[in-house]
């Protein structure tokens, strides 16, 4: 284990594709009229310094209206979201740490939702999926990475890659990359796609169902394959804002298909767990099968993390019998 902490050496994206670029900014909102002024001339596919350069033209004029300057800086807020991160390879595992860097970040990288991922090669990478805050603005991302010395980092598209808890699947279904979501902060949606970065057509999954999660429901991290189906932790919230965690089974082949779900929670905040920054949770972002067990770290309230373990034989007959 290492002493010291190491700090990524940072790379800007090299190279854009311009409809792209442009599609992400008109889901955030970016008026036109601005963005045409820019991007029009603009190649398919252009460089990071090209668009700093144009941008840093124009915004150097003190008479532009204070909406076209907001408009440019948020082109400029954009550009910065795609990055590369190098560590050094003398470096401890523990000592790489991975700090908030373009300014869709600057409030925090939270609830990083990691998964070894098998592509139909059989061959796997790690990706994670983010949620990037300024302050404002919430940002979902992913970062993959095959060696966790070089990483790659870059903001999703789309309708679905909205709102936080977008978790992907470990391996495709049906040719397809598959994705858990909560795009309206209330319910569980599923989605496919051919692109790990481009998600539409979300499909409605889950609703909150049982008193403990009335209030919203949403992933605990990346489903988990079984024989017996996707096992999927879950978080609910009840009343009084208290988190708790959940699990529920689908079918393999059709993940839309809901084989079962526990009516009570796994896991709720015990009471001397229930004072901290973020008061009265439970929370994961992941979990692993180990020998038979599931293995769920968990966080306290925002103050500590610990972890449980649970029998999957146990949890799998639960969730099979119940309605």
């Amino acid at each position: 284990m290492g002493d010291n902490i190491d700090k990524a050496e940072i790379v800007h994206k090299s190279i854009f594709n311009k409809n792209r670029f442009i599609k992400k900014l008109a889901e955030m909102n970016t008026p036109d009229k601005y963005t045409d002024m820019i991007l029009q001339d603009m190649p398919e596919k252009f460089g990071y310094q090209i668009i700093q350069n144009a941008i840093s033209k124009v915004l150097s004029d003190p008479s532009i209206s204070q909406e076209q300057r907001s408009a440019l800086e948020e082109i400029v807020w954009l550009a910065d979201s795609f990055y590369d991160i190098q560590f050094k390879h003398d470096s401890d595992i523990t000592e790489r740490v991975i700090f908030p860097i373009s300014d869709s970040e600057s409030r925090g990288i939270e609830d990083a939702r990691f998964v070894r991922f098998f592509d139909d090669g059989n061959s796997d990478k790690i990706f994670g999926t983010y949620t990037a805050y300024n302050g404002h603005v919430i940002m979902p991302k992913l970062i993959s990475t095959e060696d966790f010395y070089s990483f790659h980092v870059m903001p999703l598209y789309g309708e679905g890659a909205k709102n936080k808890n977008l978790a992907l699947f470990p391996r495709k279904i049906k040719g397809k990359y598959a994705m858990l979501s909560r795009i309206d902060g209330v319910n569980n949606y599923l989605m496919y796609s051919d692109r790990a970065t481009e998600w539409n057509n979300p499909i409605l999954l889950q609703q909150p169902r049982y008193p403990w999660e009335f209030t919203q429901i949403g992933n605990g991290g990346s489903p988990l394959w079984t024989e017996e189906g996707w096992l999927v932790i879950t978080h609910g919230v009840g009343a009084m804002r208290r988190y708790c965690l959940g699990a529920a089974l689908f079918d393999l082949e059709d993940p839309s298909k809901e084989i079962g779900r526990l009516d009570e929670p796994l896991l709720s905040p015990l009471e001397v767990e229930r004072e901290g920054y973020v008061p009265n949770v439970v929370y994961s972002c992941g979990s692993i099968i180990h020998n038979n067990n599931l293995i769920l770290p968990f966080a306290v309230s925002d103050y500590s993390s610990s972890y449980g373990v649970v029998d999957m034989v146990e949890l799998l007959d639960a969730l099979k019998k119940s309605k």
